[in-house]
């Protein structure tokens, strides 16, 4: 087995592993950098941009969001039921990061909110064509990158770290294996764990959170997001904190069908298998929100539903809510997708027909439940929404020509939480000791959020991974200085 020494040993290069090889190499820390996929940037290369307060490009936006503003949020949220320190340490250090992020080359289009009820915390790097979109993330990634590379950062690729190595109650080192299928071991001052989480483990999932990938809950399953960390790190005694998964939901064809999946998430008339409605459906634009009311429903499923008259206000107004990550600037390719989805496809996930019997036939849906579910839909649509209150400009009725009936289910991005640490992201075992030279960021270690993740403040998953990185990074160079003056 090879041997090898540095100061700070990263487990992985996503954007919090990134974030902490930049900020541990700039404090002077000989810093190697292990990931076990081909490439860097791990998710956050198909993201699109992280969540700040009181950055240069809200201040010149002149956006008035405070940093006690967002603290109280994220409190209220989460019903003070997770580490107010760290939420701080959070918040108040994410405006600087992005200036730090600007100053490392990203140019932003700009700080802005996900659905109306958000706030504008969502920074937005701009891609070559001076837009955005998904893939925005990539652009700070390659900033990071570069960075670590100028400072002197050794990246190891197709390296999967195994196992954590500790002696008399530290961490020390780890053991790996390289893309030759050779066993290393390295040394090291301190190890940061910034594998990304487990949400591509279906066990891990299941024995973490009770959901079941692909009966209760659906994932985009990115590759090598597997829990590697979190497992490498209980296994020398780290703590376990709040783990949720990033709840979200979409029509089930999402990634072919985006056109579909806008008009899917606008506030019209939803129904789950049983046909009665559930859910106030104004909040499908809090897509977590909608997440979690739909995984209480029987097959973890539910339907919008709406006819002729609304496809043709939408294709003359535009959408009531347009999500700025998945939703296209207009219907045009509607009609074309639905023709496309029909001659390939076929399915119940999305169908039009021209009666509610038949409606009910395709897809499953109780008919008498579903008969007077509309019935009375349509009445609220002339009066009053009696049921949930929904603002009366999204209640339009089920009652001209064809009617449309899109597939809606619950997704998570990936998971949140793991290894508890504070707010020096330093990990810390079952008795809240600090656990000398263990460190982690990102997904592993974003335990902020409770039973929910806060779609109110957009931008939150990358903005951790990557705040968290940069503490984690500091902390552990501080904690390698300490050790050398010893």
């Amino acid at each position: 087995m090879k041997h090898n020494e540095a100061d700070i040993l990263i487990v992985a290069a996503g954007p919090a592993g990134l974030a902490a090889a930049v900020s541990a190499a700039s404090a002077g820390a000989k810093v190697k950098v292990f990931e076990k996929m081909k490439t860097t940037g791990g998710t956050a290369n198909m993201a699109m941009g992280p969540f700040g307060v009181e950055s240069r490009v809200q201040k010149n936006q002149i956006e008035p969001l405070t940093k006690k503003k967002v603290f109280d949020i994220f409190m209220d949220y989460s019903h003070w039921h997770t580490d107010s320190r760290l939420v701080k340490a959070y918040v108040d250090k994410s405006g600087d990061t992005i200036n730090w992020l600007e100053d490392l080359g990203v140019e932003w289009y700009g700080a802005v909110r996900h659905f109306p009820d958000s706030e504008a915390t969502w920074h937005l790097p701009k891609l070559s064509n001076g837009s955005f979109g998904h893939g925005s993330g990539a652009v700070i990634m390659k900033a990071l990158k570069d960075k670590a590379d100028e400072l002197g950062v050794e990246f190891f690729l197709e390296t999967p770290v195994k196992k954590l190595i500790t002696e008399d109650g530290a961490v020390v080192g780890l053991q790996a294996v390289t893309a030759d299928g050779e066993e290393i071991e390295e040394r090291g001052k301190a190890v940061i764990i910034a594998t990304g989480g487990f949400g591509s483990n279906p066990q891990m999932v299941l024995e973490e959170t009770g959901y079941k990938l692909f009966e209760t809950l659906y994932s985009f399953m990115i590759p090598g997001i597997d829990g590697d960390g979190i497992r490498m790190a209980r296994e020398i005694g780290a703590a376990k904190d709040n783990v949720n998964m990033e709840m979200c939901f979409a029509f089930t064809k999402v990634m072919e069908y985006e056109t579909i999946d806008a008009v899917c998430r606008q506030p019209n008339l939803l129904v789950n298998l049983d046909g009665n409605r559930f859910f106030n459906e104004y909040q499908l634009c809090n897509t977590t929100y909608a997440g979690n009311a739909i995984t209480r429903q029987r097959g973890s499923a539910a339907y919008v539903i709406f006819d002729e008259s609304s496809k043709r206000y939408y294709e003359k107004h535009g959408y009531d809510f347009r999500a700025l990550d998945v939703t296209p600037a207009n219907m045009d390719n509607f009609d074309a997708e639905v023709e496309r989805y029909t001659e390939e496809i076929n399915g119940n996930d999305f169908i039009v027909v021209d009666s509610i019997e038949e409606l009910a036939e395709k897809t499953g849906i109780d008919y008498e439940n579903l008969c007077d579910t509309i019935e009375e839909y349509n009445k609220y649509c002339d009066s009053y929404d009696k049921l949930y209150h929904k603002d009366p400009k999204y209640m339009r009725p089920i009652r001209k020509g064809k009617i449309y009936a899109g597939k809606i289910i619950p997704i998570a991005f990936g998971s949140l939480g793991g290894i508890k640490i504070n707010e020096y992201c330093e990990a810390v075992n079952a008795n809240e000791d600090i656990m000398p030279g263990l460190y982690a960021a990102g997904s592993d270690a974003n335990s902020l959020h409770r039973d929910s993740y806060a779609f109110v403040l957009p931008g939150n998953s990358m903005g951790f991974a990557i705040n968290s990185g940069r503490i984690a990074g500091e902390s552990a160079a501080d904690y390698v200085e300490y050790l050398k003056e010893q």
